[in-house]
């Protein structure tokens, strides 16, 4: 009889377990196979607000056209520099949204 008993528990168990990963499953899905937002269907100010939030965003700047953007330059590689970026959004051609991460070019260092 304790046998029994401890049988169900097990099972009991095993498919909370089971329907607890299947519902993890299932909401963290469409989650990850969200694409980038679109800045011109954004406000200027809702994509500054969030690559400040976020500290960095990847952005739709036109079909097929993605880049990333951060918030300062501690979201960059050590060996990057963060240059400021604007990008078109539904009320500013030229919306400071952010920087950009990339590595510096010759013309880039303060040369005496």
């Amino acid at each position: 009889m304790l046998k029994l008993v401890r049988d169900e528990a097990v099972r009991q168990a095993t498919v909370t377990r089971r329907l607890a990963f299947a519902v993890c499953v299932l909401f963290a899905g469409p989650a990850g196979a969200q694409g980038p937002l679109s800045s011109p269907r954004m406000t200027c100010a809702d994509a500054m607000a969030l690559v400040k939030r976020d500290g960095t965003a990847v952005l739709s700047l036109q079909p097929g056209k993605t880049e990333r953007f951060v918030s300062d330059r501690s979201f960059c590689a050590m060996s990057e520099i963060a240059e400021l970026r604007f990008v078109p959004t539904r009320d500013n051609p030229e919306c400071p949204v952010g920087y950009r991460c990339r590595e510096p070019d010759y013309g880039d260092w303060d040369w005496p």
